[in-house]
């Protein structure tokens, strides 16, 4: 049976040149009204009566598409507030703010009242689990095997009691490094930290030799457990130049003998994690669980100066940090042991950690990535994880590779035209996968994530509003954006279900408050709802270890977490992060500089990956560095008639010409004022990264190494400036 359906395609803006013939069959009439998305069903009607009378297949067949849409057609995601007041202020308490999702003034401090602790949390995930699978890992071009959740308890029981008997204990040396890639082995050896009451002290080879040598000494680490040699001899390096802390070290994966008789010239037993878990077995001890108020890490922040600075951490803090995340999503998560999470960001960073949390307090299994990140993608593929954690520079990659391989203007227009059709469905609250555009345009990335991711969500550091909505549009899963940092746990905020607006990082979680307090040499004034982040809760940390001139700086007298970020409140209460207190300088004449605010707008350009924005007190303007997108920068010069390798489009004059306009462009739209836009730039065609020391562990900028860095290509661009 054919039905005519010119006019419904007409109304719905939909191309049905597509179909074969000017009519539709009946299923492919049904596609286009679940399309449709019509409001109400007199619209439906009125759409029915403008058919030619002798094309209708009668009342049956009008009842059964009306039927058909009602049933098919796609829902809203529900809120789990009004998302026009997403927080409240807290009467005559000055400017603080709070979660409405909370049932009383009380903060959260856990969720499941039998998971208080990390410990807890893991004999939950045992329990619901029904012992099924926990840890997977995989070789490459294999499958990934599986380790149940009993086999996890066991082994940590077992290395545990041998952190026992060689004179570990709660009350004494509790503190154990941990000094590996995402891997089984070390969630094993972070769990018999807390089966026993020790603390967990996260160690990572981006921090350098001498950060490391620094955190063994401050946190008096006699036992650290290395996945490789080459970290174990790093440590025995540090042994050997710092005095003779380290007694013990547990390598993960095969070493040689030679790597035993360096450790024994330094006072070091070297021993494989396999020998290491028999002593265990051999000399099991009970179980000692600690309790929600004992430490259960120290989380050395490298910071962008200075030596790192160890957070300490509790049981509690962690808890009410992943308790809150399953508050903001449990109308819409509901995490099960059916999930399953891909963990290949830093399991030395907190962002991680939590979210690891949430997959094992509800028996949900955790597949680790090869070690590779040029494989994340084929690990995604083999694992297929309903839970996705990123970061910003991987979306922008994600983002650039979607749009280079656009690389026809009839490409460019279908993929512009079907992420309006989804973004219009985002606006009214609908995520989903299966939608005519999903099919057509965008299975392929979402086939890439492994084609059953159904939450995402993205910290450590700003993304772009336009391309966090293209990948929610795009990659069709909920997608959330938190803000936070070591010291609140992971974050204090996070964007609610059913907002899919961008540029604002959502309302206080339900376990803490958050204030804004004056940073009058800014002119952010929390009477005007600007201010600098002020977070308090039972997710905020106990201070720096062994620091307490830092401490003091960081926590004031009544409890509040100092940022160093500077917020704005947004009318339906949502937090909108938009400049950094502690990154500000004065220029020639006095003007006060925020660098990363101007950064921030000049990254919304096309061909910009990377920049550093630069300001002398001896100087009255600005000078940036700007590293070109290296996948997208040949096509932006090519539509402005420029071609060349990009070497060479780094080193063309006109190319810098164009990108200096475009940013100045964008400065100007952001509202930037004159002295805060730079005057002149220079090209830099390799990226900012942890490895070449110009990035921190969590990906911020390193400013003080950049301007050394830069310091000559700084000077010439000043010399160039006629002032």
């Amino acid at each position: 049976m054919q039905v005519t359906v010119e006019t419904v395609a007409a109304e719905s803006r939909l191309d049905l040149r597509t179909t074969e013939g000017p009519s539709l069959t009946v299923m492919q009439a049904q596609e286009v009204l679940r399309q449709l998305r019509i409001p109400e069903l007199e619209e439906l009607r009125q759409y029915v009566r403008g058919l030619p009378t002798n094309t209708l297949l009668g009342m049956g067949a009008f009842a059964a598409l009306t039927t058909y849409w009602l049933t098919t057609r796609p829902r809203a995601l529900k809120p789990p507030c009004d998302l026009s007041l997403q927080s409240q202020e807290i009467p005559g308490e000055g400017h603080v703010r709070r979660s409405v999702l909370t049932d009383s003034d009380e903060l959260m401090t856990y969720y499941y009242s039998d998971a208080r602790t990390m410990y807890q949390v893991f004999q939950r995930g045992l329990r619901v689990s029904d012992n099924g699978p926990c840890l997977g890992s995989r070789k490459p071009n294999q499958p990934y095997e599986w380790q149940t959740y009993q086999e996890v308890a066991d082994r940590a029981e077992h290395v545990g009691s041998a952190l026992l008997h060689r004179g570990h204990s709660q009350s004494g040396d509790k503190f154990i490094g941990i000094f590996s890639q995402n891997r089984p082995e070390w969630t094993i050896c972070e769990l018999a930290c807390y089966t026993y009451s020790l603390v967990a002290v996260p160690l990572y080879d981006t921090l350098g030799d001498e950060a490391i040598a620094y955190i063994v000494n401050k946190a008096q680490i006699t036992t650290v457990f290395c996945d490789v040699a080459q970290k174990a001899g790093m440590i025995l390096d540090c042994v050997r130049e710092n005095g003779k802390m380290v007694k013990t070290i547990v390598v993960m994966e095969t070493f040689d003998s030679e790597l035993v008789a360096r450790g024994k010239e330094c006072g070091v037993d070297v021993l494989s994690l396999k020998d290491f878990e028999a002593i265990g077995a051999a000399y099991h001890q009970t179980p000692l669980p600690p309790k929600p108020e004992d430490m259960a890490l120290i989380c050395f922040t490298s910071g962008t100066t200075g030596s790192p600075k160890g957070a300490m951490l509790t049981h509690g803090n962690v808890i009410a940090n992943t308790a809150a995340f399953l508050k903001v999503t449990q109308n819409t998560l509901s995490a099960s042991t059916d999930d399953v999470l891909i963990s290949f960001l830093p399991l030395a960073h907190m962002f991680e950690r939590v979210v690891e949390g949430v997959m094992l307090i509800h028996g949900a299994r955790i597949g680790y990535f090869q070690g590779d990140i040029r494989l994340l993608m084929d690990d995604l593929k083999t694992l297929q994880p309903t839970v996705f954690p990123v970061v910003p520079r991987l979306l922008n990659r994600m983002f650039d590779k979607v749009f280079s391989q656009a690389n026809t203007p009839l490409k460019r227009w279908v993929l512009d035209f079907a992420f309006r059709r989804k973004e219009a469905e985002l606006r009214s609250g609908v995520v989903r996968q299966d939608s005519l555009w999903d099919k057509l345009i965008f299975k392929k990335v979402q086939a890439s994530l492994g084609g059953r991711v159904r939450l995402m969500i993205t910290g450590a550091a700003p993304v772009s509003p336009t391309i966090l909505t293209f990948l929610r549009a795009a990659l069709g899963c909920q997608f959330y954006e938190g803000y936070g940092q070591t010291e609140c746990t992971a974050g204090c905020s996070m964007s609610l279900p059913g907002d899919w607006t961008a540029g604002h990082v959502g309302p206080p979680l339900p376990c803490n408050l958050i204030k804004l307090v004056d940073v009058a040499e800014m002119n952010y004034l929390a009477a005007n709802g600007e201010g600098e982040v002020c977070v308090k809760g039972p997710n905020v940390f106990q201070g720096y270890l062994g620091d307490p001139e830092r401490t003091a700086e960081a926590l004031d007298k009544d409890g509040w977490l100092h940022t160093g970020d500077v917020g704005k409140w947004l009318p339906n209460g949502a937090l909108k992060i938009i400049d950094r207190k502690k990154h500000i300088f004065k220029l020639a004449q006095g003007e006060y500089i925020a660098p990363e605010k101007i950064e921030t707008i000049y990254n919304r350009s096309d061909p910009v990956a990377q920049i550093f924005v630069h300001g002398d007190s001896l100087k009255a303007c600005l000078v940036g560095v700007v590293v070109p997108d290296p996948d997208f920068l040949p096509i932006w010069a090519k539509k402005r008639g420029i071609e060349g390798s990009y070497t060479e489009l780094c080193k063309n004059k006109e190319v810098k010409s164009n990108i200096l306009e475009d940013i100045l462009q964008l400065g100007k739209e952001a509202g930037l004022r004159s002295f805060e836009q730079v005057r002149e730039i220079a090209l830099h065609p390799e990226m900012f990264t942890v490895q070449n020391g110009l990035l921190t562990p969590t990906l911020k900028a390193k400013r003080s190494e950049l301007l050394n860095r830069f310091r000559e290509q700084i000077d010439e661009l000043y010399a160039k400036i006629k002032m």
